[in-house]
């Protein structure tokens, strides 16, 4: 029996040249969950804001009649200082030691090695004790010549005061840590590259300057903000030695008022706004060294999606009318 014939295919119509397919219908994807989930987390907010708001142990006016004064003020500035002192020497010790680590000479290397080794294994209240000590270890400190007898010589403890013994301190810990933030950015970059800026025959300075450079910051900035940031909250440890930092001014006002909890909310204030500013300016120095680092162009940063935001409502407000 023979089989029936198969129906004969219609050939489509073709789609006439520059015509586009008809629009299907879009439907978002339904997600209950979230808005459940940020409703909660809102409420949650608001809630912690209300108590912080309307607790009376907070005592608001006092924290703001001690947000200004003298001796907040001049704490904050021995905190800003002594945060940009530490991380200026820090930052170009750990340089040096990492040129050190990177270098072929072993010495160098191993010396460098052992640095990071002992100071990255030590607690911080542990060295700052150790310097504000070092009188016991070495009770005069004295230059003399072979033969000629003591030019001069002056006592330790006269010399290293609590400020210059937290400087120290501080900034040796800091430079153990900035040692591996830097090595680790002169190593992200491509070996390649190096090898073609020396077949170009450029000197070594200018393949540092413009080749090593620009693609290290990018791996070290990230790092190098949190330590800034760190830097600034760890210089609180320093009120162990009685140095008139933040926390140790707001200490000694509580000690003489017993307002323990006003003075510590103005610590954390201010701590909090300049955290927030360093913040800030790492952000547009990373959106800086990213520059050439993709094809795409930079993503908006926050002031420019807000006045879009804005021209886009003007263009809606206009266009209803």
């Amino acid at each position: 029996m023979a089989s029936p014939a198969a129906p004969p295919l219609i050939p489509a119509p073709a789609t006439p040249p520059g015509a586009l397919p008809a629009e299907l219908p879009i439907a978002p994807r339904r997600r209950p969950w979230r808005y459940v989930s940020g409703g909660l987390a809102l409420l949650a907010a608001v809630l912690l804001a209300r108590s912080l708001a309307g607790n009376p142990a907070f005592e608001w006016p006092v924290v703001g009649s001690y947000l200004t004064s003298a001796a907040i003020l001049q704490g904050l500035w021995l905190t800003l200082w002594l945060t940009a002192v530490v991380m200026v020497l820090g930052f170009a010790l750990g340089a040096g030691l990492a040129v050190a680590r990177l270098s072929g000479n072993p010495v160098l290397q191993t010396l460098s090695w052992g640095f990071v080794w002992i100071f990255r294994a030590t607690p911080l209240l542990v060295q700052l004790l150790f310097w504000f000590n070092i009188g016991a270890l070495y009770p005069k400190l004295a230059l003399s010549v072979p033969f000629g007898g003591e030019l001069f010589a002056v006592r330790t403890v006269d010399l290293l005061g609590p400020v210059l013994t937290a400087a120290i301190g501080l900034t040796l810990h800091e430079a153990a840590f900035a040692a591996e933030v830097v090595r680790s950015g002169v190593l992200s970059v491509d070996q390649g590259q190096l090898e073609a800026a020396a077949s170009l025959g450029l000197g070594r300075g200018r393949v540092l300057r413009r080749i090593v450079l620009p693609q290290a910051m990018r791996a070290i900035l990230p790092p190098a903000g949190n330590m800034l940031i760190g830097t600034l909250k760890g210089t609180s440890v320093i009120s162990v030695l009685a140095v008139h930092d933040l926390l140790f001014s707001a200490q000694l006002i509580y000690n003489r008022t017993y307002q323990v909890i006003p003075l510590l909310v103005v610590a954390t204030l201010w701590y909090v706004a300049v955290t927030s500013l360093l913040s800030v300016g790492q952000y547009y120095l990373e959106r800086h060294f990213a520059r050439g680092s993709t094809r795409a162009e930079l993503p908006p940063t926050p002031w420019q999606r807000t006045r879009a935001a804005l021209r886009r409502a003007a263009l809606h407000r206009a266009g209803g009318r």
